[in-house]
């Protein structure tokens, strides 16, 4: 069902039709500079202040909310209306919507998966390709070569009861308890995943929806086809991530065809604060060689 919440959207957001379903965008920087699509679950997946460094160093931030997160569509918990190959049009379709041919496309954890497939499905679309905290694998089982989620970690996920997500304050109580367990042993600012917490909650149409795209049909493997992949790659993994452990950031940095590996310090499976100086300059670095080549 659509959000029904375009009259609550902010200026600096457009909800628009994308691959049938309602998207919510949000576009910064100027018009001139080389676009950057930044690819997670939420927009907010990506913080406002490395966004800020992002649109400082000349590039046009594109974000938006994947399906079942923030302002975009939604679907019953459980039963989402869509596949990951459905995702990875809508990202296509976020490029259309904005005007914009090319991009630098940048995806975070599941938002990794998009990136990968749009990278192989519209390599004409991706002018360099970043993944974060990502890997090769869908939810299930991952490859025997490649390590598991951390154990501890996927015991408070199959113990924690599901809040009532129609509480806000219990939504927010639930979601910086998984922030604190994604973290792993990497830095934890609580009072920082409490504000990000807040702010989720507040700006979601239904945020009981947002583990969503666990449930939905992921197609078939492309690991194997990682070395078609031709955009230059940058790969930035957390050291301490402790739902993709390093391993998956080394698999794809080896698969990908002179992908490079950058591994984030203190960082567990998020973007804390003081990692971002790092990921925007890596970013701004590795999206630097088209900057005087305008992209279509």
């Amino acid at each position: 069902m659509a959000s029904g919440t375009e009259d609550l959207v902010p200026v600096d957001e457009s909800v628009i039709v994308v691959n049938g379903a309602a998207c919510c965008v949000r576009v910064e920087g100027d018009a001139d500079d080389p676009a950057l699509l930044l690819i997670g679950s939420s927009l907010l997946s990506w913080p406002d202040e490395l966004c800020a460094r992002l649109v400082a160093g000349g590039r046009r931030v594109i974000r938006y909310d994947v399906r079942d997160t923030g302002r975009s569509q939604t679907y019953r918990p459980g039963r989402p209306g869509y596949s990951l190959a459905d995702l990875v049009e809508d990202a296509a379709g976020v490029l259309d919507a904005t005007g914009t041919g090319r991009a630098h496309v940048a995806g975070w954890s599941s938002g990794g998966w998009i990136a990968q497939l749009l990278a192989l499905g519209h390599p004409e679309r991706v002018a360099t390709l970043t993944l974060v905290g990502s890997r090769v694998n869908t939810p299930g089982p991952v490859d025997p070569d490649l390590p598991e989620h951390d154990a501890a970690l996927m015991q408070v996920i199959r113990t924690t009861p599901q809040p009532d997500w129609s509480d806000e304050r219990a939504a927010a109580e639930h979601l910086v308890l998984m922030a604190r367990t994604f973290a792993g042993p990497g830095a934890f600012d609580e009072a920082a995943a409490r504000a990000h917490a807040e702010a989720e909650v507040a700006r979601s149409t239904d945020i009981g929806c947002a583990y969503n795209i666990a449930f939905a049909d992921h197609g078939p493997r492309w690991r194997e086809r990682l070395g078609e992949i031709t955009a230059p790659t940058l790969v930035l993994h957390g050291e301490d991530d402790p739902f993709f452990p390093v391993g998956n950031g080394e698999a794809l940095a080896a698969e990908i065809p002179g992908a490079r590996l950058v591994w984030l310090a203190g960082t567990g499976h998020g973007l804390p604060a003081h990692v971002l100086p790092v990921v925007a300059a890596e970013l701004l670095a590795h999206t630097g060689a088209q900057v005087n080549q305008r992209l279509p």
